[in-house]
């Protein structure tokens, strides 16, 4: 049985109807003690048999080692978003309930090539030339998680100097509690710099600038 439903597909086919150029989704899996690799795969399967400009590429974790270190997946389920380049742009865990949302519009945003932010945030953000690290923890009944996922995914987008991940609380236990993952959304920039809840564009800037310094 599959995840979406007819009405999901028919919903979701109209919305990738916005589509410019061609998306690659690339997933690192493996059958062996992974939670929900095997459900992610098959999400991210159904998805790309709703529109041809979206293709699917499945790497075994283990046995293609040399292309996780090449994307830098450190853990998975992991699914990488790439459009003519990789922008840095990284689900951990599975992109179901409201983050299959913020999976569909990353999706839109890398076709179409713009991240979406304001103008004042884009040059803030381009200015940005050292290395951050950007991870959102969140669940997937969590409503609000989805927009600070947006976010972090559309500062990836702007500079190749960041990487954001979307990072999924119950599936990765040891990383909550090592950043102290009370609640959702929380952000960690840099090891160094937190924010809790979902907080406006320009605060979100500051934050990562903050964590730069």
């Amino acid at each position: 049985m599959g995840f979406l439903s007819d009405a999901d597909k028919s919903q979701i086919r109209q919305r990738l109807q916005d589509l410019k150029d061609p998306v690659t989704l690339i997933n690192f899996t493996q059958e062996l003690e992974c939670m929900y690799c095997r459900e992610t795969r098959q999400l991210l399967q159904e998805l790309a048999d709703l529109d041809d400009r979206i293709q699917l590429k499945v790497y075994n974790f283990q046995l293609d080692k040399e292309k996780a270190e090449a994307y830098g997946v450190d853990k998975i389920p992991a699914t990488v978003i790439e459009g003519g380049k990789d922008y840095g742009i990284r689900y951990y865990g599975i992109p179901s309930g409201y983050e299959f949302a913020s999976l569909l519009e990353d999706i839109l945003m890398v076709s179409q090539g713009d991240s979406g932010l304001s103008d004042s945030s884009k040059e803030l953000v381009r200015g940005i030339d050292k290395p951050v690290h950007i991870q959102v923890f969140v669940t997937p009944t969590c409503p609000y998680c989805p927009s600070a996922v947006r976010l972090a995914h559309q500062l990836a987008m702007e500079n190749e100097n960041i990487t954001a991940d979307m990072v999924e609380a119950t599936e990765f236990p040891h990383l909550s509690q090592k950043y102290g993952v009370m609640g959702v959304p929380k952000t960690i920039i840099n090891e160094s710099v937190s924010i809790e809840g979902a907080v406006p564009e320009a605060m979100f800037v500051q934050r990562v600038l903050e964590a730069v310094k």
